[in-house]
């Protein structure tokens, strides 16, 4: 307030506005720093003339194989793809500011044309085009966005409530300003996460439960709407040509599918088949073994199916098969680093990934902010404090997983495991793992698709051979995500790609306040009050070189806690789709760029017609 008042801000309503427009800013970042200048015309990424129209159909995010609502920001159900909360681009919803796809965290003027952080960071304003509409022609105010945080804070999923745990609340200057204000000191990402929020209609919301699961299709201000569909089995996006935005400089180029269609398939099996069919356009393959071995076929020989590799350059990130630390039988961290040694990734890169991957080390893989090496002083400075309470291997050169001999059963590493289960408490007795009393040590790797079977179970049979009672659980879709949500199980695979800049996301992903609340990223139901501190660290960092010395800091002491048997990674995305689509000629750095800047080619597809 008596940084407001010393500058001038309260003298009227209109001149809070009018000083805080002449000094505001097109687009924030974490660190200030901004690629594009304030009349930029459009990203460097897109094609500003390129032609809309067609359709494009494709496969969804990995592992989304159902859904059976249309409101993707509450915990019940399990949402379409294409909107809610974790989707990669969410088509119906606008937001105040959008990313920019080339930069670390940069996000640019959306529904809000400008922005003004406080000088003391406690609070942002936004300044809104009052050219901004619903689907249904009312005008989006300040009050819609107030209230759209409103909502999601009360009844929203609960990631929202701790991701904006900070965030104190919003108010409305004017009818197209509003002002968040923030608590606690570490507030640098609170600006971006307010920016990129999903603006809800509040008077749609008074005759619509915002808490209930529905097929209704929802009324948002995006470039699209949702079109037909049939419940886990596709659903379609119908672009607006009367969308508001589709002009401004962060829209152009961009939105030119005049349809968006996701299909959903049980398993990856029948999404290659059909692929191969022609029944949808474009498929991202994560199966290696198909990708090396079962794409020589007619049409990607003759040109009709493209097979392309497309550089990845974000955080390859966390994947693995994630232990449930809630179980007591995996409380001791020697049990679970002893999994991790029963895993044969080089005989299972070599016989069934045709060595496509690389191993990964660590939680913030392909990027600066992994820990390589011995801690260099500044780590220390972070570390040092818990010295007593922390692995003796933080302060040496990080925890990696072993590298076995290839064979499938590296007895050298199964031995050490065995002496690890022995030390945790866990003995031998009639050819079964047990604990003092006398209890066997059960464990289920839960799944939903057949395809991961095969992965499993080498790693199966090598726990068999430390004397463990291991068993894949193969349930439906919904069943899978239930459990999930509820961590009603021993291990399960996930994949979570880490931000160009993390922060307060990172609370969900290991914070403690995430372990026991349901439909929580803390799948390992990390408890552990110095990871908790070391999250505040990367929160409060001032630039980016401090962020990347507190990643590696908490990289160090995650890796030491064997939370996770690693899985492995490649930069790239090795995507397949038939040639009917043009392109710009630069790839976003952060992004596919697929959905957002491709378009559909008549020439390409009247000749993919032809050749059949």
């Amino acid at each position: 307030m008596a940084t407001l008042l010393a500058a001038g801000l309260f003298l009227s309503l209109d001149g809070i506005s009018q000083t805080y427009a002449d000094n505001s800013t097109h687009g924030l970042s974490a660190f200030g720093e901004l690629k594009y200048p304030k009349n930029f015309k459009y990203f460097d990424y897109v094609d500003p003339n390129a032609p809309t129209g067609g359709r494009l159909s494709m496969i969804g995010t990995a592992g989304v194989i159902t859904f059976n609502s249309f409101n993707g920001y509450i915990l019940k159900g399990d949402p379409a793809q294409g909107l809610g909360y974790l989707a990669n681009e969410d088509h119906v919803f606008d937001s105040l500011m959008i990313r920019a796809l080339d930069e670390p965290d940069a996000v640019y003027g959306l529904v809000a044309h400008s922005a003004e952080v406080a000088l003391d960071k406690k609070s942002v304003t936004f300044f809104m085009r009052p050219e901004a509409r619903f689907a249904d022609g009312s005008e989006v105010t300040a009050g819609d966005v107030v209230f759209s945080l409103n909502i999601l804070k009360e009844k929203g999923h609960p990631a929202f409530r701790l991701q904006l745990r900070d965030v104190e609340r919003a108010e409305t200057p004017g009818k197209l300003t509003v002002r968040y204000f923030f608590t606690g000191e570490n507030t640098r990402d609170l600006p971006l996460i307010v920016a990129q929020l999903p603006i809800f209609s509040k008077a749609y919301y008074t005759t619509h439960p915002f808490d209930k699961t529905t097929l209704e299709p929802p009324l948002g201000s995006g470039p699209y709407t949702i079109g037909k569909f049939k419940q886990g089995t596709f659903v379609t996006y119908r672009r607006r040509p009367d969308y508001w935005g589709k002009d401004l400089p962060v829209n152009r180029g961009r939105n030119n599918f005049d349809e968006l269609r996701y299909e959903y398939y049980r398993d990856r099996i029948a999404e290659f088949e059909a692929l191969k069919a022609n029944a949808f356009d474009l498929r991202e393959e994560f199966t290696s073994k198909v990708w090396a071995t079962q794409y020589d076929i007619p049409p990607v020989r003759d040109g009709r199916l493209i097979r392309e590799t497309l550089p990845d350059d974000r955080p390859s990130g966390a994947q693995g098969f994630f232990i449930n630390t809630r179980r007591a039988k995996f409380q001791d961290r020697r049990v679970r680093q002893a999994l991790d040694l029963a895993f044969d990734f080089e005989w299972t890169n070599k016989n069934q990934f045709y060595n496509h991957y690389k191993r990964t080390h660590s939680f913030f893989e392909n990027s600066s902010m992994k820990a390589v090496g011995v801690p260099s002083p500044k780590e220390l400075k972070l570390l040092e404090p818990y010295r007593d309470r922390l692995p003796k291997e933080v302060f040496a050169k990080p925890y990696s997983p072993p590298v076995s001999n290839g064979s499938g059963k590296d007895r050298t590493l199964l031995r050490k495991a065995s002496r690890l289960l022995r030390e945790a408490g866990w003995t031998m007795k009639d050819g079964k793992r047990v604990n003092a009393k006398g209890e066997p040590m059960g464990i289920e790797f839960l799944i939903f698709s057949p395809s991961f079977e095969r992965i499993i179970a080498p790693f199966v049979k090598n726990l068999k051979l430390l004397g463990l009672s291991p068993s894949i659980r193969r349930v439906d879709p919904a069943q899978y995500q239930e459990r999930v949500k509820s961590f009603d199980f021993d291990i399960t695979t996930q994949r979570y790609v880490m931000p160009n800049t993390p922060g307060v996301q990172l609370r969900n992903y290991w914070g403690s306040a995430a372990a026991d609340f349901k439909g929580s990223q803390n799948l390992a139901g990390i408890k552990n009050p110095i990871i908790d501190a070391l999250i505040e660290k990367i929160i409060a960092a001032k630039n980016r070189a401090e962020l990347t010395i507190a990643a590696r800091a908490i990289d160090r002491v995650l890796r030491s806690e064997h939370y996770w048997v690693p899985h492995w990674y490649k930069a790239s995305h090795t995507i397949a789709y038939w040639n009917k689509f043009s392109r710009p000629k630069v790839k976003p750095r952060y992004s596919r760029g697929i959905i957002s800047t491709w378009w559909y080619d008549d020439a390409k597809a009247d000749k993919l017609a032809k050749s059949k």
